[in-house]
């Protein structure tokens, strides 16, 4: 019988002959300081402290704080966890939750509000703010087998500057333009929001505008400097009901700046792309993994009939797609490894093909650097030769034809410290 799997290359498939070419002894975490990117999380070590005072959720919540956590997950039948630096860590120290337990947290979370919880018995779905003491959290409740989860994630008190990201400075130049759509994308935790909302940062400090955000929730908020800003909360009782119906009604609003926190759909695809076409600048995410996945994604938002025009129109409006992922770094901290596409003539002309390309989109990143393009596999390999990852970490990122270029590049970079 003959055997289907005998082609099958696993994308991650990481080649030992050819990371043994180069093989170099790794950076002794142990003795090196951290770079300076977003702090390094403290080790899972606190002891947590329980109050007689406290609810048992304000006792997860304190020990999420001291172990500076990204996110805490509430599932019936397991104790509690929070993500630290990319790793799920229990607290120890409680007892395996009840549904009764998820029961009380919600009560919790909502303040008891009838509206909030009859809206979750009839979307079974539910994203609301939360706030405790001075932290906020982002919170999405849902079910399992009838019974609630809970996920939270932590809302940093200071917006990290931008330049503290260590991201390209083609991105802030962008930005401060006056016009066009400027998409940031990734995997759910791989920092978009940060991102999107430090550059409305840096256009609040140096411009005069009036910039309008749309959120689901609103996560951080923005004091106005020397631009007016307006947060809107998208849910059925916030401030706005869908994105689609506050990017159409940001037209009546004279603002200069529009930001949407998910692009998820056509209709808001539809708005965004006319308010790029009318003078505006746009900033908005998508969850997609690569700057090529985004624009077939957004094709494909379209039905076939409609996709010849929207590509043209994208060729016109669109000026950046920035894609993130966060990898865990030596010292335990986070690395922002960004991928850049400036979309000029060049990706215009492939864009409005018959059948959209996207590998001819990921070559003409890796040779146009010069134009301010930031192929993936270049991202790595700085990061790399930065010493904030393992060239073994940066190999399961790519696929398995860009894993030798990748080899390559860092081998070139450690012999003359730059290429």
């Amino acid at each position: 019988m003959e055997d289907n799997n005998q082609n099958f290359i696993d994308p991650n498939y990481v080649d030992p002959s050819l990371l043994a070419q180069y093989d170099e002894p790794e950076p002794d975490y142990t003795q090196a300081p951290p770079p300076k990117m977003g702090g390094t999380p403290k080790a899972p070590s606190y002891q947590l402290q329980t109050s007689g005072d406290g609810t048992k959720l304000d006792n997860i919540f304190e020990y999420a704080i001291n172990m500076d956590a990204s996110d805490i997950h509430l599932l019936s039948g397991c104790q509690p966890l929070v993500r630290v630096s990319k790793e799920l860590v229990p607290i120890d120290t409680m007892d395996e939750l009840t549904p009764e337990d998820m029961d009380e947290f919600i009560k919790q979370i909502t303040g008891n509000k009838e509206r909030l919880i009859d809206l979750l018995d009839e979307q079974r779905l539910l994203d609301v703010n939360y706030k405790y003491n001075t932290t906020r959290f982002r919170v999405n409740i849902s079910f399992s087998m009838d019974v609630p989860t809970i996920t939270m994630r932590l809302i940093k008190d200071q917006l990290p500057p931008y330049d503290s990201l260590n991201l390209p400075p083609i991105i802030k130049e962008y930005a401060v333009k006056s016009q066009g759509l400027i998409l940031v994308t990734g995997k759910p935790g791989s920092g978009k929001s940060t991102t999107l909302s430090s550059l409305v940062n840096e256009i609040n400090e140096n411009e005069n505008k009036k910039i309008l955000m749309l959120e689901n929730p609103i996560e951080y908020v923005h004091t106005n400097k020397r631009s007016v800003i307006v947060q809107k909360e998208i849910s059925p009782y916030g401030d706005c009901r869908s994105f689609h119906e506050g990017v159409v009604n940001s037209l009546r609003e004279d603002c200069d700046v529009l930001v949407i926190g998910e692009i998820r759909d056509k209709v808001t695809m539809d708005a965004a792309i006319e308010m790029a076409e009318t003078g505006h600048l746009v900033l908005g995410t998508i969850h997609t993994n690569s700057c090529s996945e985004t624009i077939d994604r957004i094709i494909n938002f379209y039905p076939t009939e409609d996709q010849q025009t929207i590509k043209f129109m994208l060729a016109n409006a669109l000026r950046l797609i920035v894609s993130q992922r966060m990898l865990r770094g030596g010292y335990g901290n986070l690395v922002i490894i960004p991928e850049i596409l400036v979309v000029e003539v060049q990706v215009g002309v492939m864009s409005k093909k018959d059948k959209f390309n996207r590998v001819e989109v990921e070559d003409a990143m890796q040779s146009g650097r010069e134009k301010g393009n930031y192929a993936l596999v270049f991202s790595l390999a700085d990061a790399v030769l930065a010493g904030k990852i393992t060239l073994e970490q940066a190999a399961r990122e790519v696929d398995f034809k860009r894993q030798e270029l990748l080899t390559r590049i860092v081998a070139a970079g450690r012999q003359r410290k730059y290429y």
